[in-house]
């Protein structure tokens, strides 16, 4: 006989150790069942393997995977209750640090949708509902009280339920023997992994302390950086709103400076080949870049220009070519920044006559401008 509960129904198999008489440990890593009998993998083996031994399973595993398992099958019945009985199980994972659940629904939960499970869950751990159970039952009585069957499950003729208040599933795994035991719980993540299949991840018990302990920590560091502000919300909202305000007055500003750089640029041009040509570093963001670019297009009908700049640490190239060249001098302005990517350690593309590539060297940005010129000769 063993105390250890082997993996089983998505819940993780017992970890612990045995004692050996003499006082050495053999720790238990995991626990499985195969061909009807119970496996435990040990980390270590007693000098004599006659011995008899006192086992132990890791009672803080032990219960937070009990915590788990059963907020699952509360989980399951609140996913039922308030989304529809079309919401079956089709796959879940019980551990001590998380559950996981997968089940059929045809669209992302909304935010009113996971409040009203995390309530119903909790509910029911407020309620203290007391942990019941039959075993050996037939299972077309199980079936007829109502009790759900788990997705990719074999049953046997006869099986074990598991009730608490309206919850009741064929299970064999094990439980809190009262749902006050769960302590809390609470919603992580939700999104999709497959076509009409949703996942929920979520956490119980001392994970849940933890949870809100590491968000209250976070709270007190942004109340600290907005000065001790006795409301946080409405003061990220008036930076948010600050930032929005100042992001306009930059770009503004950046678009003016582009157009007083226009008129120094155009008079840089040198004629190649008969191409107005400009390979240059200049200040200025992407998207200033493109605007600067065009601009200077409107002037000219025979343009080349490759413009680099540094932004954060980044480089990145840009590269403007009149549509009628793209035809005539077979340049295309694609090609020619993925070529001269190599330069900034990166890559990019676009259309023949505007095409932009990033990198994460800056210090190439020369060498690239450089290269520009071969293109026309």
């Amino acid at each position: 006989m063993t105390p250890f509960y082997p993996e089983g129904g998505g819940q993780v198999g017992d970890k612990g150790y045995l004692e050996v008489p003499n006082g050495d440990v053999v720790y238990i890593v995991d626990t499985k069942k195969e061909n009807n009998e119970i496996v435990h993998f040990a980390k270590n083996l007693p000098k004599r393997l006659n011995e008899t031994l006192k086992a132990a399973v890791d009672e803080k595993q032990r219960r937070r995977t009990e915590a788990n398992h059963t907020a699952t099958h509360l989980l399951h019945q609140a996913l039922r209750e308030i989304l529809g009985s079309h919401v079956e199980q089709k796959g879940s994972a019980v551990h001590s640090k998380y559950l996981r659940f997968d089940f059929s629904h045809y669209s992302k939960l909304t935010t009113d949708e996971l409040r009203a499970v995390e309530n119903f869950v909790n509910s029911r751990i407020e309620g203290q509902l007391s942990f019941q159970e039959n075993r050996n039952i037939p299972i077309q009585d199980a079936l007829k009280e109502g009790a759900m069957a788990l997705f990719g499950e074999k049953y046997g003729d006869t099986v074990r339920t598991v009730r608490f208040g309206q919850s009741i599933e064929l299970c064999g795994g094990t439980h809190v023997k009262n749902t006050a035991d769960i302590w809390h719980f609470k919603i992580v993540s939700e999104g999709a992994v497959a076509a009409g299949i949703r996942r929920i991840e979520a956490i119980t018990s001392d994970a849940v302390k933890d949870f809100y302990s590491e968000n209250n920590r976070t709270l007190y560091e942004i109340k600290d950086l907005l000065n001790n502000f006795q409301e946080p919300v409405k003061a990220v909202e008036s930076l948010q709103a600050e930032n929005a305000r100042l992001k306009k007055e930059v770009e503004s500003l950046l678009k003016d400076k582009a157009k007083n750089l226009k008129v120094d640029l155009l008079n840089e041009l040198e004629e190649i080949n008969g191409v107005q040509f400009l390979a240059k570093k200049v200040d200025l963001d992407a998207a200033s870049l493109k605007d600067l670019s065009f601009e200077m297009g409107n002037n000219r009908d025979n343009l080349f220009l490759l413009f680099g700049t540094e932004q954060n640490g980044k480089a990145l190239l840009s590269c403007y070519i009149s549509k009628n060249l793209v035809s005539e001098k077979n340049l295309n302005a694609g090609t020619i920044v993925r070529e001269l990517g190599k330069y900034i350690q990166g890559g990019g593309g676009g259309q023949p006559f505007f095409a932009t590539a990033g990198g994460k060297n800056p210090d190439g940005l020369i060498k690239a401008l450089e290269q520009a010129e071969g293109y026309l000769k």
